[in-house]
This record gives C-alpha cells, sequence and structure tokens, in this order.
C-alpha cells in the first residue's frame, strides 16, 4: 500500500498515513481552499487501508489551527475511522493540543463525545512544539 505523504505549507497540513510504520497524522493548520478536492487522497488512502488494516490503528491528529469546512472533513476522517474499529479492529484516536488551548482542548472534546471510539486527549506544551519533539511524544505513545 503506498504512503500518503504532505509537507505542510501555509494552511495545508502535514499528512503521513504510512501502514508500513504504522504511523497516521495529520497536523499543523488545515483550511485549504477547497477542502473536498485536498482531503480526496486520504479518503481514497482510508477506503483502500480499511480492507486490511493493521491489527492495531492509532492516529494523531495534532493541529492548531482549522476552519470549519476542515472541521467537518476531520469528523468524516474520525467517521471513517470509527468503521474500521466496529468492523472489529483495534483503532485509537490521538487529539493533541496544546496545554493552554482550551478551544483546541474544546474541539477534541467535542469530537470524542460524538464517537464511539477509543479516544484520547494529550495535552503539550506549546514551547515545546516543534517537529522533534512532536514526534518524540507521538513515538513514546505508540
Amino acid at each position: 500500500m503506498n504512503i500518503l505523504s504532505y509537507k505542510p505549507e501555509g494552511y495545508l497540513p502535514g499528512i503521513i498515513l504510512d501502514k508500513e510504520s504504522g504511523k497516521f497524522e495529520i497536523s499543523g493548520k488545515t483550511c485549504p481552499e477547497d477542502a473536498i478536492e485536498f482531503y480526496d487522497p486520504v479518503f481514497e488512502w482510508l477506503d483502500e487501508y480499511s480492507k486490511d488494516p493493521l491489527d492495531e490503528t492509532v492516529f494523531n491528529f495534532k493541529l492548531n489551527y482549522f476552519n470549519t469546512v476542515s472541521s467537518k472533513i476531520l469528523m468524516m476522517i474520525m467517521l471513517r475511522l470509527e468503521e474500521i474499529s466496529e468492523d472489529g479492529h483495534n483503532v485509537k484516536i490521538r487529539w493533541f493540543y496544546p496545554e493552554d488551548d482550551e478551544d483546541l482542548e474544546e474541539a477534541g472534546d467535542d469530537y470524542e463525545s460524538m464517537l464511539e471510539i477509543d479516544f484520547e486527549l494529550v495535552p503539550y506544551d506549546d514551547e515545546d512544539d516543534d517537529d522533534e519533539y512532536t514526534q518524540g511524544l507521538i513515538d513514546s505513545l505508540i
């Protein structure tokens, strides 16, 4: 299965969907001009992945900004993950948020309340928010 990977750029998120390494993450800012078109490859990848998922899937969301349209797209992604879970697979969502950002914490709470899936809110120190720190934090939780 191919790796889907985008580096964050401006208001486009970083995305890594890599079945072989078990890394599944969307991070950064997400408010693409055409969110449906931008995220279409993600849905195609998830559709393919759902046919033969790993025994355990941990999907990390580490966003520092998203708009209303992206919020709906994120929910659709989470619902796809919930479907994989309902098919008997172990799926967990980790929602990372800066410990001093009540809005992002509340967004995570809202998503969690709408889903029937293992969901973990993970606060982090915003001052330590760099790629190396974030990857270390995510790796320590896997």
